[in-house]
């Protein structure tokens, strides 16, 4: 028989003589808390229904709760009261298992009653959507913001060619392999076997020494050092070396062979070596440390007037750290120890544990320091010779933190803590006035610290995209040498020198002064037409006269220009997923001969491309043609650049290409299109792009400018005879900021910070400067100090914002979302020499086909041709004067390696 549910009764009316209360939502009465653990969860009959519950004791009243929000809205449940008693309660549900030992009872879960109303899905962001207004919490977005600016750095590699060999050739393994350097020789230990080079005689071993056949009890090889010598001819001879087993050995790298042996000096396995002064120090796992002091008798009976060591007979003192140690390194006199798993707090408040000790003074106790900010575990750490009183330490999560050691109570503090890069800081050096710092991606970064922020002065590829896991200074290569040698390590298992003095770059800028000296200098005009057409077709200009005489108006704008080039955004309906898909298939791969559009490549395109064609046919003199040597479209980019006919001879190495930035890299409704040609010895390049949407993604914009900025291998490597002459930065033409000249146009949808209503106010009154401080473009390059169009100019906007309209109207979006007004559409440009390039007018066109307003920028740019006989005498007089200078500044590096590392003793 089929059983009917039964319906709860209704409620007792009210009494006579009382006025009925006003009827409250069920979520604003009282909530009763049980005074006890809950009892067990009654048995559920047959028929679906429990019995009724034992009678309780009264409850403990709280507060009633807020109202519950439903679409951001409160929401009064008491509206659907009379809905909700009508239905039917919801089934029991199953009595879930309790986790664990645990008594607590499971957590809440959402029912939602029968015959209730779903709330809504929540909507997917697309990244091509013009209505996203959230802010971008992406940490990817954000690492961008911070980082110091990299676009004046040079990324030629200071390589260092003082050897008959290189040194790339000699294998270090990646976790087992250790390096002693001593130019032009090198000490590589791994496992069992000691190899021995000489880079001035052979890129092969001069001897191996294996420690089983040495009698060193198979002895697995963990840590190596110099030791100090008392007499300056056997200066670098003798290198100690640590095992696993704890036994310490040294071996004379002139002959190749063990010279003395100590087993058992320590019961672990010896994790780190350390030389400072005249003394050796060493180290072990567990926190147990070695401190070999120079031996006065020992010296003097060796004939010398100062201390010695020796692994027989100096007898070592003991100190005790921390065990596990997996920082250790000795700066300025103390001992600098990090511990990866010991931190100070808890989630985002945790910050790596510093213990600081003084073994050379007996009985001293460690000193424990903290950074300031939240950073990621020690890696590494230096001191820089142009600021003696600071320590460097790396971080993972690419941190760096500063700290005071000259402080009255000896304690060092943190005074700074830097963003720098992306990912971990692997190792740090000082080398000179430049902070170098290693990383996971194999690029080695100089750093001036001097200025605020800090400026990437450099910044090369020095272990191809492998992580960087050494770095440090030779000091024995100032005497031996005459050369401030660098040694990088890297995951590839090659060793490489570099120049720590960066001499190519003080002689390139020294020359790019006296440019004048060699160089003939002619001026070219350039005009530059940006406009996010809004799928409009060509034919939609003739509909009105205005806007048929648009590009009359716009190529007219300056006397007779020698390059003009246009970018264009949305030239298809990017809402259009049978259009989007038929230009990434079939779009931008392949051209016909002079920059020709394919056959292949939609209609959209192809009517752009011959109505520019034509509109520079109609408005340009007969007597002066010009011809097109770029065009490339990428789903709604369209780029098309003309050039004078007369100026075409000069014009070489032209190339374009595209940068894809929508869905993380994977599709092109947002990026960039870059072309790059070269006039007479200058590079110029031109960036058409259309950057992520959306109010409040000023992150992703942002990281989309870098992406396009930083893009490697974006050219091929240019063919020109002296690549320093025609690019900058020590680039190849493979980058975009290898190139002198940058002009960068688009739709870049940096929006304006203020009220619709504020905004239009302020147009309507003429008042634009006042929305200057709510710009979201000069916002990030007046305050954001990782921001890189920091770089780049651009003239003041005398114009109204170009975004967004009504189509076919002179009103501001008045739509449903009636977006804010924006300078959305901008032209920026960057040069080496500020002075070779001068604006002559930015402006706007009134063309109402689209929701955009197109602008036009007109420029007066220098470029210069170079004799190169006359530049090969001036080079030869710089590096007379650089050899001067270098000298002055080894003398200077050896006084702190001397004094304050006390290495190169």
């Amino acid at each position: 028989m089929k059983k009917v549910a039964r319906r709860a009764p209704p409620p007792p009316p009210p009494s006579r003589g009382k006025k009925p209360s006003p009827a409250v939502s069920p979520l604003l009465r009282p909530v009763p808390i049980p005074t006890s653990r809950p009892e067990q969860r009654p048995q559920v009959s047959s028929d679906g229904f429990s019995p009724p519950p034992k009678p309780k004791p009264p409850p403990r009243l709280v507060p009633p709760r807020p109202l519950p929000r439903q679409n951001g809205v409160p929401y009064d449940a008491s509206a659907a009261s009379t809905h909700a008693s009508s239905i039917p309660p919801p089934l029991p549900s199953r009595r879930r298992k309790l986790l664990g030992n645990s008594k607590l009872l499971p957590p809440p879960t959402r029912q939602i009653g029968l015959g209730d109303k779903l709330p809504p899905v929540r909507p997917l962001p697309t990244a091509s959507s013009d209505e996203e207004s959230g802010e971008d919490d992406d940490p990817r977005m954000r690492t961008a913001d911070t980082l110091p600016d990299s676009s004046h750095s040079s990324r030629r590699p200071p390589s260092l060619s003082c050897f008959a060999y290189p040194a790339s050739k000699i294998q270090v393994p990646t976790h087992s392999g250790q390096v002693a350097i001593a130019s032009p020789g090198a000490v590589v230990a791994t496992h069992h076997h000691i190899k021995y080079y000489d880079l001035t005689l052979s890129d092969v071993p001069l001897w191996t020494i294996d420690t089983r056949e040495a009698g060193l009890r198979d002895a697995k090889l963990t840590c190596l050092e110099f030791r100090p010598t008392a007499a300056p001819s056997e200066r670098y001879r003798y290198v100690w070396v640590g095992t696993k087993e704890g036994h310490l050995f040294e071996v004379d790298v002139s002959v190749g062979s063990v010279t003395a042996t100590k087993f058992g000096v320590h019961a672990c396995q010896v994790t780190h070596m350390l030389r400072y002064g005249k003394m050796m120090v060493t180290v072990d796992d567990a926190g147990k440390v070695m401190v070999f002091d120079s031996d006065w008798d020992l010296g003097m009976a060796r004939g010398m007037d100062e201390g010695d060591v020796s692994l027989l007979y100096t007898q070592p003192r003991v100190y005790r750290t921390a065990e596990k140690q997996d920082f250790v390194k000795m700066m300025g006199g103390l001992l600098w120890t990090s511990v990866r798993t010991e931190v100070s707090g808890t989630g985002a408040a945790s910050v790596p544990v510093i213990r600081i000790y003084d073994p050379f003074v007996p009985g001293s106790v460690a000193r424990c320091v903290m950074p300031t900010q939240r950073v990621g575990a020690v890696t590494c750490g230096t001191l820089l010779p142009s600021h003696p009183g600071r320590v460097y330490l790396g971080h993972e999560g690419g941190f760096i933190t500063v700290w005071n050691v000259d402080t009255p109570d000896g304690t060092p503090e943190c005074t700074e803590v830097m963003k720098v890069s992306a990912s971990d800081v692997l190792c740090l050096e000082g080398v000179n006035d430049r902070l170098w710092a290693g990383g996971r991606k194999g690029m080695v970064s100089a750093y001036d610290v001097e200025p605020r922020p800090w400026v990437v002065t450099n910044c090369w590829e020095a272990h191809d995209g492998l992580p960087v896991l050494k770095l440090f200074v030779d000091p024995s290569a100032i005497e031996r040498l005459g050369k401030l040698c660098v040694v990088s390590v890297g995951r590839d298992e090659r060793m490489k020198f570099w120049d720590g003095l960066l001499g190519n770059d003080w002689v390139d800028h020294e020359l790019l002064k006296r440019e004048r000296a060699f160089s003939k200098f002619r001026n070219l005009n350039v005009l530059i037409i940006s406009w996010n057409v809004d799928a409009a077709k060509p034919d939609a200009l003739s509909t009105d006269a205005e806007n048929n005489q648009f590009f009359q108006n716009v190529l007219q704008s300056t006397d007779s220009p020698d390059i003009i080039a246009f970018g264009f955004q949305e030239v298809i309906d990017l809402e259009s997923r049978k259009m989007a898909a038929k230009t990434v298939l079939l779009g931008g791969k392949k051209k016909g001969e002079d920059g020709k559009l394919s056959e292949k490549v939609t209609s959209s395109y192809k009517r752009w491309y011959d109505r520019l064609v034509m509109a520079v046919k109609m408005a340009m003199p007969p007597d002066s043609p010009y011809m097109v040597i770029h065009t490339e479209s990428l789903v709604g980019l369209f780029t098309c650049i003309f050039v004078k006919n007369a100026q075409r001879a000069s014009v070489k190495d032209a190339t374009i290409t595209t940068i894809k930035r929508g869905m993380g890299g994977r599709y092109g409704n947002k990026g960039a299109i870059v072309a790059r040609l070269m006039v007479d010895d200058s590079s110029i390049c031109f960036i058409n792009c259309h950057l992520a949407a959306g109010q409040g993604h000023v992150r992703q914009r942002n990281a989309d400018v870098a992406a396009i900025l930083e893009e490697k291998s974006l050219f091929p490597p240019s063919d020109a005879v002296e690549q320093c002459v025609t690019y900058v930065g020590g680039g190849d033409g493979s980058m975009v900021l290898d190139h002198e000249i940058v002009f960068l146009n688009g739709d870049m949808n940096y929006r304006i910070d203020q009220r619709r209503e504020a905004v239009i106010h302020a147009i309507q009154s003429g008042e634009l400067e006042s929305l200057f401080t709510h710009d979201q473009l000069l916002k990030e390059m007046k305050h954001n100090r990782g921001f890189r169009l920091r770089a780049f100019q651009e003239a003041l906007l005398t114009f109204a914002p170009t975004y967004k309209y009504d189509r076919r109207s002179d009103e501001f979006d008045t739509s449903e979302k009636r977006r804010t007004p924006a300078w959305c559409d901008r032209i920026l440009w960057r040069s080496q020499d500020p002075e070779r390039v001068a604006q002559l007018n930015y402006q706007r066109y009134e063309v109402n086909v689209s929701d955009h307003r197109p602008i036009s920028a007109a420029f007066k740019v220098t470029i210069k041709s170079v004799r190169q006989d006359l530049r090969a005498r001036e080079k030869v007089e710089v590096e007379k004067r650089w050899t001067e200078l270098e000298t002055v500044l080894l003398e200077s590096a050896r006084a702190f390696y001397v004094q304050q590392a006390r290495t190169l003793i």
